[in-house]
């Protein structure tokens, strides 16, 4: 399943350093992250968003400049099945950006999109004001009950501000654990620890939980 990253800071970092780090835990999965990749920063009020079918350790990493909010998100096509942009997130809409990793099976829930992820990022944007992460919790546990069966269901949403994230699965503990690292003023959600960091530094985001930051 797919890797995420955010990253939240009182002040402004270098986009790049963050993304090597993330391009080194994409490519050590045990499950292959390299159908594509994408990420968005905010950028006079919107999002701006940059997408590659290429791995994300194959991108060639300066050049993406500074900013106090980042969502990164690399893909691991399900079945190495459609692999195009349109499935790449993050997803935007106006000042929301969304990203999601999981496996669904049975799912009945309306909404559009191309994929899977897609359909879910606009079933959520229904329940309340785009601009705002909080329909996350309501549309995660609705989407649940209408599953037949939830692998997982890993949603990370960000509103400029403000960042939220629904976490929920049923095996691979290790895997679907989303982990969380406070340091210097700076906020990093991540699907893995960086590489180069003790399992200490990060604590994970427990099973069936909602928060935000």
């Amino acid at each position: 399943m797919c890797r995420i990253l955010v990253v939240k800071s009182d002040k402004e970092f270098e986009i790049s350093r963050h993304l090597e780090r993330f391009a080194a835990l994409c490519r050590r999965s045990k499950e292959y992250q390299g159908h594509g990749w994408g990420l968005a920063v905010p950028d006079g009020g919107r999002w701006k968003v940059y997408k590659s079918l290429a791995p994300v350790w194959e991108q060639k990493m300066r050049g993406f400049g500074r900013s106090r909010l980042l969502m990164v998100h690399a893909r691991s096509a399900f079945r190495n099945e459609n692999i195009n942009l349109e499935y790449n997130m993050p997803f935007d809409s106006g000042r929301l950006a969304f990203a999601f990793n999981g496996e669904l099976r049975g799912v009945r829930i309306g909404g559009r999109g191309v994929s899977g992820a897609e359909k879910i990022f606009h079933f959520v944007k229904r329940l309340g004001d785009t601009g705002l992460p909080r329909p996350l919790k309501s549309g995660g546990d609705i989407i649940a009950e209408r599953t037949a069966y939830v692998r997982a269901m890993n949603m990370v949403s960000c509103d400029m501000s403000k960042i939220a994230v629904y976490s929920r699965f049923s095996e691979d503990e290790e895997y679907f654990s989303m982990r969380i690292k406070r340091e210097n003023g700076t906020f990093l959600l991540c699907s893995e620890k960086y590489p180069d960091d003790e399992e200490s530094c990060w604590e994970r985001v427990p099973n069936h939980s909602y928060l935000e930051a």
